[in-house]
């Protein structure tokens, strides 16, 4: 899996993410892979992907055939624009929206976490769509992650610092996490 987070302090958004691919019991660290940056950006909008490898290209490929017609701009129209994609993502991509039994809807199977210039937003499997407001984390690493941001948030004023603390921590103790990271910032609105 993978550590992604995201920061939002002093007019600015960061979002950062480790470069290791596991598949199985095999690690495909950044040395070896010219594509290991899991962080992707369409128009405004920067996209850290975790799950599947698979994701990534998918994702790529989606935002690249039908980007135009999506909106990421608030938490309902990150939520329409994820919808939109699910019947596609089946027909065009083949994708197994069977998880769990019990799961009230269809899964998407795909978690990100995502900045733009409205803020940070995330998006899991059922498509739930949160917005927060200080900084996140998804992936393996998450834990880690956030409580390494948490205790650094209102000590430092640079969101790039911040998400670099968070990224370094969950490489330190998560073992599908690894450096070098890859980091993107913006201004918000």
């Amino acid at each position: 899996m993978s550590t992604i987070v995201a920061v939002k302090k002093n007019g600015k958004a960061c979002i950062a993410a480790d470069t290791l691919t596991t598949f199985g019991e095999i690690k495909q660290s950044s040395e070896f892979d010219d594509t290991h940056d899991k962080i992707y950006m369409h128009l405004n909008n920067y996209f850290g992907i975790v799950g599947s490898a698979a994701h990534h290209i998918v994702i790529q490929s989606l935002l690249k055939k039908h980007g135009t017609d999506l909106s990421f701009s608030s938490q309902l129209e990150i939520f329409e624009s994820f919808r939109k994609l699910h019947p596609i993502l089946k027909d065009e991509y083949y994708l197994n929206p069977k998880d769990e039994e019990e799961d009230p809807y269809e899964s998407s199977r795909i978690d990100t976490l995502l900045i733009n210039p409205h803020g940070i937003f995330a998006v899991y499997a059922l498509r739930e769509v949160f917005e927060y407001s200080r900084f996140w984390a998804v992936g393996s690493g998450s834990d880690i992650a956030l409580g390494a941001m948490y205790a650094v948030y209102d000590r430092l004023n640079d969101a790039e610092e911040i998400a670099k603390l968070g990224i370094e921590a969950g490489a330190t103790f998560n073992n599908a996490t690894a450096l070098p990271m890859t980091l993107y910032t913006i201004d918000l609105k």
